[in-house]
């Protein structure tokens, strides 16, 4: 029965799969043996050799091989089992927490003993907690693995012998079938060299000894880096599909503002600047098409997103039709809401806010205006998709900090519309290399601000210890003496907003107790949003002289005064974050300093990126430097990263790949088009198909 299995079969006729760990295997995406072909190991163990005890370094997941010379259950906090082995070079203590009778019985002074495990250090010098091992009193054990062991994503009530069975069932199906399916023709692949796709799965389940074990473990072996190209190419097919599906759905085309965009740029006590007049334009020209707009504004703090999403919204209402503006933070939106209403005031557009925090009686008023068409902008956070948000003619979505939302509220928004697709327009101030972002925004089209408005003065960025944190307090008392403001910004690893909270409070009482003559303010994450208004709007209005905040005030906030900025503990967070935050000051004319004080040790690294952060203001360059030494998480937001969910692909190591997927894409497209859909069903599950929207 087993000779008669294709790879299309479902998982559950393999020997040893029933039902119930079909369910398990379900919630990995694996549900036909084919499936299994593509589960691939995340690591590898290498248990091809012996390592002398002597050799050993803390970390090391090695085999070792010894005479047990001494075995005691001690007692103390927690029962333990110590048996100290020795192997003519050294000695080592494997402790075990949890063991038998009989296990007891076997660990006998004088038996012999092979353990696999990572080497730590205990009281009494180096240790395996818990390893693998087999003990024998004869001392005779099976040879060696001759290739690395591969370990699998697993779920509960799912291990890796059971896997490892499955996975060798599903690669004897696929020697009796003749192989995969090549859906890239094979001669595109001959400039890198690389093997075909049944080589590359059989190699990466079944490393045989030849292989490079260093390229393996690096991720960089031939046979990953063809599944990472053949997995970018699924995922930038999979966007190309869903941009021509939204597309096909048509949108209202918008005719260029000759009222409310002349008369705002003629109200302004400033020019644009060339790189926002020129986004402003393409902008214009993708909305008078009766296709949905779907375009990305990437620009650096404080280039001007803003304005040119409001010259976008103008376009739209002045055609009769409703746009609205989502953003990540209830404080963000509100900002949006006093700069929108304070440029659109004088032109006769209706703009109103909705928030979590909406009383009733405001909220059934606002949404009776905005179901008959007299609201033109609506301005909120998530609330702008919830049930009974009903848009009279919705024909432009703006959503800011695009990263910060989920796949849902995302597509939410977007089915407010009542005729065909909103155009979309997505705003980040995180700028992205062009790699990464012809990757992961591959069904968008991608305009960059990259010029800052005139009088914008350069921040000086300066490295200091915190074992000098008493001078940074005076040289802070000078700046307030001086009339400038002040934010100082606490980081913590931890996600607990109590903790985050309680470091801020730590911070603000010290500078209380130093400096008692200043006002300071403190805002975290557990504060109401009432509160934390409150707060922003004092600090803006020049009534407070210090604002201590966690990174809360990372994304949007504008106060011109505030000229300098001190982050406690830098090394915590990611260059994105830090050239977020460093972008809250030098939003006005007066020299702006970024102080950024540093914990010890600081390792090599911390070094290295805190380095980059003194040497430029440039955001490309800083997300490009983030990308080497932080990954796509960093650069992107872990949500968008997490919605892409590679299982092989790394977009910083692949990054020379990246270049060459979107040419590989079109190209397929062009010459094998019923090629594309098989590629994207092999790699993406239906629940990933979804996330890429």
């Amino acid at each position: 029965m087993q000779d008669t299995l294709t790879l299309d079969h479902p998982v559950e006729r393999l020997k040893g799969a029933g039902p119930k760990l079909a369910e398990k295997l379900q919630l990995l995406g694996v549900v036909s043996i084919a499936d299994l072909l593509f589960h691939l190991p995340y690591k590898y163990q290498d248990r091809t050799r012996l390592m002398p005890i002597a050799s050993l370094r803390l970390g090391m997941a090695v085999v070792i091989e010894g005479e047990i010379k001494a075995a005691q259950v001690i007692f103390g906090k927690r029962r333990a089992l110590l048996c100290r082995i020795q192997d003519g070079s050294g000695l080592l203590t494997v402790r075990l927490f949890h063991f038998s009778h009989a296990q007891q019985a076997s660990l006998k002074s004088g038996h012999r003993i092979r353990c696999y495990g990572e080497v730590r250090l205990g009281p009494t010098g180096l240790e395996m907690i818990h390893p693998e091992y087999l003990a024998r009193a004869d001392g005779q054990f099976p040879p060696l693995d001759n290739r690395l062991t591969p370990l699998y994503p697993a779920s509960e009530g799912l291990n890796q012998t059971r896997l490892r069975s499955l996975i060798d069932q599903a690669l004897a199906v696929l020697a009796r079938q003749g192989g995969l399916a090549e859906w890239i023709p094979p001669d595109w692949l001959t400039p890198w060299d690389l093997p075909s796709l049944t080589e590359a799965v059989q190699t990466l389940h079944h490393p045989d000894s030849a292989s490079s074990t260093r390229a393996l473990l690096a991720g960089e072996h031939p046979a990953q880096q063809r599944l990472a190209l053949e997995e970018l190419l699924a995922h930038h097919l999979r966007l190309m599909a869903l941009r021509q599906m939204t597309q096909a759905r048509g949108a209202h085309p918008i005719p260029a503002s000759t009222r409310l965009a002349p008369q705002l740029l003629a109200a302004l006590p400033f020019a644009l600047t060339g790189a926002q007049h020129r986004v402003c334009q393409e902008i214009g020209l993708d909305l008078a098409k009766p296709m949905p707009m779907l375009r990305l504004v990437q620009g650096d703090v404080g280039s001007g997103k803003t304005l040119v999403a409001v010259m976008a919204a103008l376009q739209v209402i002045e055609s009769g039709m409703q746009v609205a503006l989502m953003a990540p933070t209830e404080l963000l939106a509100e900002q949006h809401y006093q700069n929108m209403s304070l440029w659109c005031g004088d032109l006769g557009v209706q703009v109103e806010l909705l928030l979590g925090k909406t009383g009733k009686k405001a909220r059934d008023g606002l949404l009776d205006r905005l179901e008959v068409g007299t609201t033109d902008l609506l301005i909120g956070t998530h609330a702008l998709f919830q049930k009974g948000v009903d848009y009279h003619n919705l024909g432009l979505v703006i959503i800011d900090e695009q990263h910060r939302f989920g796949v849902q509220q995302r597509l939410a928004l977007k089915e407010k519309a009542v005729n065909g697709s909103p155009h979309q327009l997505t705003m980040t101030a995180t700028p992205i290399p062009r790699t990464l972002a012809m990757t992961a925004f591959a069904d968008m089209d991608i305009s960059v601000i990259d010029e800052l408005p005139p009088g914008r003065t350069p921040v000086t960025t300066t490295l200091i210890s915190q074992d000098r944190r008493d001078a940074v307090i005076r040289r802070v008392n000078v700046a307030c003496e001086a009339g400038k403001q002040i934010y100082w910004v606490c980081t913590l690893i931890e996600e607990s907003e109590e903790l985050q909270a309680e470091a801020a409070e730590a911070s603000a009482n010290r500078l209380t107790e130093a400096i008692p003559q200043r006002r300071i303010g403190l805002i975290h994450g557990k504060l109401k949003s009432p509160e934390k208004s409150r707060l922003m709007a004092e600090f803006k209005a020049g009534a407070l002289d210090i604002l201590v905040a966690t990174t809360v005030i990372e994304v949007g906030v504008d106060v011109p005064n505030a000229s300098v900025m001190i982050i406690e503990n830098p090394e915590r967070l990611g260059l994105a974050q830090l050239h977020q935050l460093r972008g809250r000051v030098g939003r006005g004319t007066a020299e702006s300093f970024c102080l950024l004080m540093f914990g010890q040790p600081l390792s090599e690294q911390g070094k290295q990126r805190l380095e980059v952060m003194r040497n430029t203001s440039d955001g490309f360059v800083i997300a490009e430097e983030d990308l080497k030494l932080r990954g796509p998480g960093e650069v992107l937001g872990t949500r968008q990263t997490g919605a892409i969910g590679f299982r092989v692909a790394d977009m910083a190591r692949d990054q020379h790949l990246l270049a060459l997927i979107p040419e590989l894409a079109e190209r397929l497209s062009a010459e094998y088009p019923s090629h594309c859909q098989p590629i994207v069903a092999r790699w993406l599950s239906e629940t990933d198909r979804y996330a890429q929207v």
